[in-house]
């Protein structure tokens, strides 16, 4: 016989949605920081990076690496974020962001996904999901 997964009928309360979006406040500002290293410490890894017809995962050196050649030292980052969480039960969640992103001059609008997984009571994102990486 087939198992299944257990039924979820898991609805968010107001303060399962502000636990998320206060996750993604601090990751910002880690992003600000330039402190690549507590953004690594966000992920469980192996971390999944989807685009556009190519998945892959990454080590943490390899994220860090990726963060170190991205944020580099080209001015000031702001952010100007809307996100939206999608809560598959009480453990899982995907967050599609919507945002501008400006890195000195230089900004850029952005669409984003991310799935978050609870570990000991503590959420790590798993999967980050953005078209145009191909």
């Amino acid at each position: 016989m087939t198992t299944m997964p257990a039924r979820s009928e898991f609805t968010p309360s107001p303060a399962d949605v502000a636990e998320v979006l206060a996750w993604f406040d601090r990751y910002d500002a880690y992003a600000r920081a330039r402190d690549i290293e507590a953004m690594a410490d966000t992920a469980m890894y192996p971390l999944n990076e989807v685009t556009d017809g190519r998945a892959e995962s990454c080590t943490r050196e390899q994220y860090v690496a990726q963060l170190t050649e991205q944020l580099g030292d080209n001015g000031e980052i702001t952010m100007e974020s809307t996100r939206t969480p999608h809560f598959v039960n009480e453990n899982l969640v995907f967050v599609i962001t919507d945002a501008t992103i400006t890195v000195g001059d230089f900004s850029q609008q952005v669409r984003y996904g991310d799935l978050l997984v609870k570990c000991r009571d503590e959420w790590k994102f798993q999967t980050m999901v953005q078209g145009g990486w191909a």
